[in-house]
């Protein structure tokens, strides 16, 4: 009879917490004709993004009322797998991870929820929301049926948050009105039998009643299919909102429409200039979307920050994410509202439905403030004090020694040799320092591809130091099994011998916080990597934003939180410091530092530096000439004035390693600019090759300054940013860029996507295209 009542009780106790008082009665949410139905009648979706990982706990409410002042009706969210199961077989939904919390408080403010739970999300998020220690499978597959391991772990992982969150099913009293499955699978690959079983997991974790929906791109939402399934598609700001939906309603003529992801803004990335979205083409198909009765959710509607170890990368080409997520939002870094909040407020107050009411504007509960000056004098040198050795016959990523982020030390002893020699790092995942005998004598950045150094000759024996750190996990496209440190071998290059170095000692530096304080500070002056530590006083507590432009690459922790990443190269110079993070009096702050910093001392700013491009000194003068002089085109085409990709086909099939594409006209007469999404060649199958070896030898011109719309946009897989030439340039035609392939490949055509928003500036009409075995000739 005890455990009976003991079991009552809980049963009591979660009915109580499920059901709060925004929500008296069960309800039901479904897909009718052409509409969205909340309790049989027609219903538009106005939702907008949160992330409860980027946001602390305290203000988990203020960024839901924020919303739903701002005009909206719905949260949504992503679930983060890798943070719930950062262990395999731990899970945690406590604290800060406390998800279920955050939903109550969406139903609390009588606002409904999407819930997006994976397995794979994207968001910009370490390795795309999956957990590191997939990757000590060795021949991991993820995103496939054909991984037993994969798939066993994604059905445990929603068994568990359905354990969670199924309870919150709108159909049981709860707010949610729909389910995700997975995350915009069209760009990864179209197998709808994986898809499928996605669905069924789902199903039958105890999603069990609510509306399941998934969302894609217009250009690749139809490459596969999914039974009871809504469809969703995403697209960006200032997007032509008929185009996007032409094909989807000629394909499902009586679904609801709905924007799964409008883009409000978009993400930075390390040395890269800062993104941001022009607020009146974003209003203008907000509008048009709103005039069409067409449902949304803005992503983000607030970014915050992705603190610690969490900002992902996109490849290709390799670029790491900064740990501010601002997206351009109209909610800020620090949940304050932006030019872009007064405008969809303006807008959306004229589309409200019944029932429904525009709320006052909450106050911040956190205030801006500014810390003076820090100077830090405590210091902890890294080879001063290293952790335990591992022993390694072979040269293997950080994973294989159980560490999922942070820095990784390789070290052994090279021979003395007479002359100069060469080491080739295979591959370099991310940022290195190569040391001979403690001097440092170069850097490796995975960004440009960097593998080769050149060592001096050794008069004797000397000691080699490989200092790795891992950034962000690739969290998009096929490059997503993005293992950290050394992944291959490293080769000695000596004359024509070449030696694959074996018998490595090995030390493993993670991101947790008491590893940070477990080393002895001391007031001793360090050169090369190493750790400051400094204390400050505070007489109130604020949102603050830690000025690290002085500083060279690495990490912070304040009070025992990590904030995140911070690189001098920009274009983010600030780490976001929430107020709850601070406390009045004394606080701590230790700076992992391995690069090295001009200036050891920080001040907390009021205002974010989001947009400093820090030229890297090591960074050559790009070629500006290129002579195709003796070079055939392989073929001259026209492409359409369509917003949709195009197909070139050769006459014959052609084996190159070297690839030109030369834009001669846009479609408008007097427009001398280029501008183009996307690229991708096709093999003897006519299937796209991969690109992730490819690299941009030559651009005779890309805006690199104003935006980040470098050639390299040509093959990202992004289809909403575009490789655009330098605005205000007054050259013409022709516009070039040659991509080396990194191997040669037998090609039969080229499909090309046209920018595909309302801006005409630069769309291509006229091409040329080249393919040769020799390089091109580049001055």
């Amino acid at each position: 009879m005890r455990n009976f009542c003991k079991s009552l009780f809980l049963v009591i106790i979660t009915a109580l917490f499920c059901v709060s008082p925004a929500t008296a009665q069960t309800q039901n949410f479904e897909a009718g004709k052409n509409t969205y139905l909340l309790n049989g009648k027609p219903f538009v979706v106005r939702a907008g993004e949160l992330h409860y990982t980027r946001i602390p706990r305290q203000y988990w409410e203020h960024r839901i009322q924020m919303l739903k002042a701002m005009g909206m009706n719905t949260v949504c969210i992503y679930l983060f797998w890798n943070i719930h199961e950062q262990e395999q077989g731990v899970f945690d939904f406590s604290g800060q991870n406390d998800v279920a919390e955050f939903i109550r408080l969406i139903q609390k403010n009588d606002m409904y929820c999407i819930v997006r739970p994976g397995p794979y999300v994207c968001a910009e998020w370490d390795m795309g929301g999956l957990p590191w220690w997939l990757l000590k499978k060795k021949d991991l597959q993820v995103r496939r049926k054909s991984d037993p391991f994969f798939m066993e772990r994604t059905r445990i992982y929603l068994n568990e948050t359905a354990k969670i969150l199924a309870p919150y099913q709108i159909q049981n009293g709860g707010p949610v009105i729909m389910v995700q499955v997975e995350n915009e699978y069209g760009t990864w690959g179209n197998d709808g039998k994986y898809m499928e079983q996605i669905r069924d997991y789902i199903r039958e974790a105890g999603y069990d009643k609510v509306s399941l929906v998934r969302c894609d791109w217009s250009s690749n939402f139809f490459r596969y299919n999914v039974e009871g399934v809504e469809k969703a598609i995403n697209f960006g700001a200032g997007s032509n909102i008929d185009d996007q939906f032409r094909k989807f309603k000629e394909l499902n003529p009586e679904s609801p429409l709905m924007c799964g992801e409008y883009w409000t803004g978009w993400f930075d990335q390390w040395g890269r200039a800062h993104e941001t979205r022009d607020v009146n083409s974003f209003i203008g198909s907000l509008k048009d979307m709103m005039d069409r009765k067409i449902s949304f959710s803005l992503y983000m509607a607030h970014g915050g920050t992705s603190f610690g170890q969490w900002a992902g990368a996109n490849a290709p080409a390799y670029a790491p994410t900064t740990s501010s997520y601002d997206y351009n939002a109209p909610i800020d870094e620090a949940g304050n509202p932006t030019g872009k909040f007064y405008a969809i407020r303006n807008l959306l107050k004229n589309y409200l439905q019944e029932g429904e009411v525009l709320i006052d504007i909450p106050s911040n509960p956190e205030k801006i403030i500014h810390v003076p000056e820090i100077a830090f004098k405590m210091t902890a040198s890294l080879f001063d004090q290293l952790p335990a050795a591992k022993t390694t016959e072979h040269i293997q990523p950080m994973e294989f020694f159980d560490q999922g982020w942070g820095t990784i030390l390789y070290r052994k002893q090279l021979p003395a040799s007479t002359r100069k020699q060469q080491l080739i790092i295979t591959d370099v995942h991310d940022w290195a320092t190569v040391f001979v005998d403690g001097k440092p004598i170069a850097t490796l950045d995975r960004r440009k591809g960097e593998k080769t150094v050149e060592i001096p000759a050794l008069k004797k024996a000397a000691r080699l130091d490989i200092l790795v750190e891992g950034m962000g996990r690739v969290n998009y496209g096929e490059a997503i099994i993005d293992r950290k440190g050394i992944t291959e071998k490293v080769t000695l290059v000596n004359g024509t011998s070449e030696t694959n170095l074996t018998n490595w000692q090995v030390y493993n530096f993670p991101v947790d916080y008491n590893f940070q304080i477990s080393h002895k500070f001391s007031r001793k002056k360090v050169k090369g990597p190493a750790w400051y530590k400094a204390t400050f006083q505070l007489k109130e507590t604020g949102y603050t934003y830690l000025d690290m432009s002085s500083w060279g690459k690495g990490m912070v922790w304040v009070n025992g939180h990590n904030m995140g990443r911070f690189w001098k190269i920009g274009p983010t110079q600030t780490l976001c410091v929430p107020g709850c993070y601070l406390k009045k009096g004394e606080n701590e702050i230790v700076v992992f530092d391995i690069a090295g910093p001009a200036n050891t001392v920080i001040e907390g700013l009021n205002r974010p530096i989001l947009d400093k491009i820090v030229k890297d000194e090591n960074e050559g003068k790009k070629a500006r000439l290129l002579n195709l002089n003796g070079s055939n085109p392989v073929v001259v085409a026209s492409l359409h004035n369509k917003n949709e990709w195009q197909t070139v086909n050769f006459e014959e099939a052609v084996t190159g390693r070297y690839f030109c594409i030369e834009v001669l006209s846009a479609q408008e007469a007097n427009d001398n600019a280029a501008s183009l999404a996307e690229i991708e060649l096709l093999d003897e199958t006519g299937n796209a090759i991969s690109a992730l070896k490819w690299k941009v030898l030559f651009a005779n011109s890309e805006e690199t300054v104003k935006f980040a719309n470098g050639a390299d946009k040509l093959f990202d897989k992004q289809e909403s940013v575009v490789w655009q030439t330098k605005f205000g340039e007054k050259n013409g035609f022709p516009h070039t860029v040659v991509i080396d392939l990194g191997n040669e490949t037998k090609l039969t055509g080229v499909k090309l996507l046209n920018r595909i928003d309302k801006n005409q500036r630069g769309k291509v009409k006229d091409i040329r295209l080249y393919l040769q075995k020799q390089a091109f000739k580049i001055q």
